[in-house]
């Protein structure tokens, strides 16, 4: 729910026409039909379930990335190893929507027929064949130090959890590392919002940095403390070293001028559910727990007991009726990179 304010610096964008839109800008950036639709949907799903800061708040960087050839726009996707139940992706420098894309497809192929499939996607896109999806991810730059240091030798690295349910939402966790993700961060310095403090501490003296603008300066705090730091060196290692992706000292910074591969790494993991038991008595029971669990005793002055992936569902619905509102920064953003890929304006097409 926006408060006044926020609907006051907010427009919204039906779904369709910010599809349109995407789409249009990366045909312009080289991208096939195919695959411009491709990073437009996954672009758009974020939009649509709030992950804002991994829709078309993301598009001038992307298009910043592919006009001076550090994301390839019509990549070869080849597989280098494949086994029974695992695959290594090349994904050729290609944008991450379309190689993980390739990738799903490929573990779900691998997870009918052995019960479990591994490669690169995101965790929700199993989900559609009645499987459980984990996935995580070294990021392109590191903002996080380890537990007790002060160099940035750690990304964010998000993981991801999607379960699916029957009548109930699906079951999906979807977070990053650090206590506030990179897109938060950079939403509040798009925005001249200054941040809480405990998201960011200055490298020097561990002191807390509150305004957007000094984020260099600094490094990302992790969620749980020394908890969120082990976790993001697990995930760095899994998703970067053991798919002979960059992982710590070897990151490349993704913003940083082109020269040399940033060979970045992301896994999967696909369950078929059917092999450990019936998928609809899987889903009954999934649903039977997240009604158990959101009935439950209330703390007094509470807020309503959620279980992962039911506020994403609401989003979605909500946005799918109303459009997705998008701040005037951000539109204003993403209507310069129109002008400058001659493309009609997303202001103008609402």
């Amino acid at each position: 729910m926006l408060t006044k304010t926020q609907a006051q610096d907010t427009r919204r964008i039906a779904a369709a026409t910010l599809h349109a839109f995407l789409v249009d800008a990366l045909r312009a950036c080289g991208l096939a039909e195919a695959d411009a639709a491709t990073v437009a949907g996954a672009m758009l799903e974020a939009d649509l379930t709030g992950s804002d800061a991994h829709g078309v708040f993301r598009l001038a960087g992307y298009v910043r990335q592919l006009k001076r050839g550090a994301m390839n726009p019509t990549p070869s996707i080849r597989v280098l190893e494949r086994g029974p139940a695992t695959a290594l992706v090349d994904g050729d420098r290609g944008m991450g929507h379309v190689v993980m894309t390739y990738a799903a497809n490929l573990a779900v192929e691998l997870a009918r027929t052995a019960g479990v499939g591994a490669g690169a996607i995101y965790a929700t896109i199993p989900l559609r064949d009645g499987m459980v999806g984990i996935y995580g991810a070294a990021s392109s730059v590191n903002h996080m130090a380890p537990w007790g240091g002060s160099e940035p030798l750690l990304g964010t690295n998000p993981i991801a959890v999607a379960i699916p349910a029957g009548n109930e939402p699906a079951v999906v966790l979807d977070i990053a590392t650090s206590l506030a993700s990179n897109g938060a961060i950079r939403t509040h310095e798009l925005e001249g919002k200054p941040m809480p403090q405990g998201w960011v501490q200055n490298r020097k003296d561990g002191s807390p940095i509150t305004d957007p603008r000094r984020i260099n300066e600094g490094t990302y705090l992790p969620m749980g403390g020394y908890k969120g730091s082990g976790l993001s060196i697990v995930i760095g290692l899994l998703a970067g070293s053991l798919n002979r992706a960059a992982f710590g000292r070897d990151i490349r910074d993704f913003a940083a001028p082109a020269g040399g591969d940033g060979n970045v790494g992301q896994f999967v993991i696909a369950l078929d559910v059917a092999r450990f038991m019936p998928l609809d008595a899987f889903k009954a029971e999934v649903d039977r727990h997240i009604r158990d669990l959101v009935s439950s005793r209330r703390l007094r002055g509470g807020d309503d007991i959620r279980v992962p992936g039911m506020g994403r569902a609401a989003r979605r619905a909500e946005r799918e009726r109303n459009g997705v509102p998008l701040h005037r920064t951000v539109l204003a953003q993403v209507d310069e990179v129109a002008k400058s890929l001659d493309i009609v304006p997303l202001s103008a097409r609402a």
